[in-house]
């Protein structure tokens, strides 16, 4: 019982890092825009995260730097599609690129460096309880902060006007500049929200998940983000459930090496990208379901003037 805990445990904080990242993007395809450079993002996030609390000593300052820098690359990236009406897929591929190249030459220096050591986060009272403590009420702030970012979304996008407004700008921006609404300012601002969340997930790998620097530690967290939207079917709520689905799945590997399957490590480290492509055959084999909850301008460019 003591094992299925922890397993409960560490597939919450590992999905916290996956959840996060793909409300970003999913802001982000609401808006009708497909950001594939989440990878990149979060690896130059993560960097800024960690160098700043390297200097600084407070994770809350990395957090931010992590935002931060996940935002500004979601602009330049958001200038070029938006306005330059660049191929989506092909700058966010490139975006990708230069976040992986970038952050493995600005880190170098500090692979070796280390970060103080965290506190202990317990939630009084529920953190004692033998079992359900330790499997959900010991875990960093970030992991409960993320649960009210899915609700705090849920009702931004279902029950205001702004969260209206960027569906329909998702959904037919033609019609929405119509209206009278700015769309490419609507679809910046969200590339960007969207970015910041992908920063946080970066900054949090790097500074909580696993507290420390190496190149390419996102390993794949980007791409996996990317294909859990469209597995949630752009529902918030479905998201969070799913980042933790991806979560346990990850973590299962590390729990039966422990627990002494004896299965070749190799196996057991394909089986989060395996699991996300039997998911994805197994949507795709139901394209109406898709379609229905897909933003029907996802991927497009806008021109105004035409």
């Amino acid at each position: 019982m003591e094992s299925i805990a922890l397993l409960i445990g560490s597939s919450l904080n590992a999905g916290t890092v996956l959840a996060i990242a793909s409300l970003g993007l999913l802001i982000n395809e609401k808006a009708g825009i497909v950001n594939l450079g989440a990878e990149g993002m979060m690896l130059c996030a993560a960097l800024a995260g960690f160098a700043t609390v390297v200097h600084t000593g407070s994770t809350v300052a990395g957090f931010a730097a992590g935002m931060a820098a996940g935002a500004f690359l979601a602009a330049l990236f958001g200038g070029l599609v938006i306005w330059l009406n660049t191929n989506q897929y092909a700058t966010g591929l490139a975006l990708s690129l230069f976040g992986a190249g970038f952050s493995a030459f600005a880190g170098s220096s500090y692979v070796q460096e280390k970060l103080p050591e965290q506190a202990q986060f317990v939630v009084p009272v529920l953190g004692d309880i033998p079992l359900v403590g330790p499997a959900l009420f010991r875990h960093h702030p970030m992991v409960y902060i993320c649960i009210g970012i899915v609700f705090g979304l849920i009702w931004f996008l279902y029950r205001t006007r702004a969260g209206l407004v960027l569906r329909s700008v998702g959904e037919s921006p033609e019609s929405a500049h119509a209206l009278g609404y700015p769309v490419r300012r609507i679809r910046l601002m969200a590339v960007m929200a969207g970015g910041a969340l992908c920063g946080l997930a970066g900054a949090y790998v790097s500074t909580i998940y696993t507290p420390l620097w190496v190149e390419g530690m996102i390993a794949g967290k980007g791409w996996i983000a990317l294909a859990l939207t469209t597995f949630a079917t752009w529902r918030p709520a479905r998201v969070l459930l799913g980042a933790y689905l991806f979560g346990g799945v990850t973590m299962l590997q590390f729990h039966l090496q422990g627990v002494g399957v004896n299965v070749p490590s190799q196996f057991l480290t394909m089986m989060p990208y395996v699991a996300t492509i039997v998911v994805l055959v197994l949507i795709s084999r139901n394209p109406t379901w898709i379609r229905i909850n897909m933003p029907t301008s996802i991927g497009k460019p806008f021109y105004p003037g035409a």
